[in-house]
């Protein structure tokens, strides 16, 4: 893991749709040496979690600092997200399941079985304003060896009452994300190379499946949404697609990107996992 943060490059846009109203990014290297990561995630508290799933750590960040390891033996963990009480949710690949810690660390499991079968391999997530969390949970490799459910989901774990199936499907889910108001969920497919939406009722049950975006270069991974309802997916590069699916803009990457999400106290900073590396972009003047 390196020290201090290096810049590497400056990637010139002209993105006036995009809710930053970026004409310049820097990107940074903001640690290096992992294995493959996963599932950054920005706590309001003010540091990032992500994964190095095949080393079994959750890591963080804090501004100003050096990474350092968050917890140990943490059973393969890929995706991470926080909610508004400012607990943390992940994907568990090893033990196939879903969790919570809350701020004391006391850690909860929240989903493991469907139907009394065990699930694939939970990948990533999402909670939204209210509480509702939804998951993808595709099988990858030898995940696939090891299935009881035939079929790949999507899932939805409401606040209160049982899970439910959102969606079930031959192909894999992956990425997952909400519009900033909550009322559309958004899943990338690694298979079909494209993103799904769904419409989610008072209620958070999702409703209205639909193709917002095909034709996706590379597998689609992690999405991140912009304060503008802007999606911003890790795929071959990363693509920039409005609320609408139009693609906005491409930007080619070096490093092929896991997943990405927005943070820091303006929400302005692009953060991304790329396999032994994690980078940080921002606007240049910032």
């Amino acid at each position: 893991m390196t020290g201090p943060v290096l810049f590497l490059a400056t990637l010139a846009l002209t993105l006036p749709v995009l809710a930053q109203d970026f004409d310049e990014l820097k990107i940074q290297r903001l640690s290096q040496g992992y294995r493959f990561t996963e599932g950054p995630a920005w706590s309001k508290d003010g540091y990032l979690i992500f994964s190095d799933t095949p080393s079994d750590r959750l890591l963080k960040w804090v501004p100003g600092s050096d990474v350092t390891v968050y917890r140990t033996d943490a059973h393969g963990p890929a995706g991470n997200a926080f909610d508004a009480q400012g607990r943390l949710y992940t994907c568990e690949t090893r033990t196939r399941r879903v969790t919570r810690t809350d701020k004391n660390g006391r850690i909860e499991v929240l989903a493991e079985t469907w139907e009394g079968k065990r699930l694939n391999a939970p990948s990533q997530i999402v909670v939204s304003r209210n509480g509702h969390v939804y998951f993808t949970d595709p099988a990858f490799g030898e995940q696939s060896d090891h299935r009881e459910l035939d079929f790949h989901g999507v899932y939805h774990i409401p606040p209160k009452g049982p899970m439910t199936l959102v969606a079930r499907s031959a192909s894999r889910p992956r990425g997952i994300a909400l519009s900033p108001n909550g009322r559309t969920l958004y899943v990338s497919n690694v298979d079909d190379h494209n993103i799904r939406a769904w419409d989610v009722d008072r209620n958070g049950e999702p409703a209205g499946e639909r193709v917002l975006a095909a034709k996706i270069e590379g597998a689609p991974g992690g999405i991140a949404v912009d304060e503008k309802g802007n999606l911003w997916v890790a795929g071959k590069g990363i693509g920039v697609y409005s609320p609408e699916g139009k693609r906005v803009h491409w930007m080619d990457m070096h490093d092929v990107v896991s997943s990405l999400a927005f943070g820091e106290a303006d929400s302005k900073t692009l953060f991304l996992t790329a396999r032994a590396v994690v980078f940080r972009m921002r606007p240049e003047a910032q």
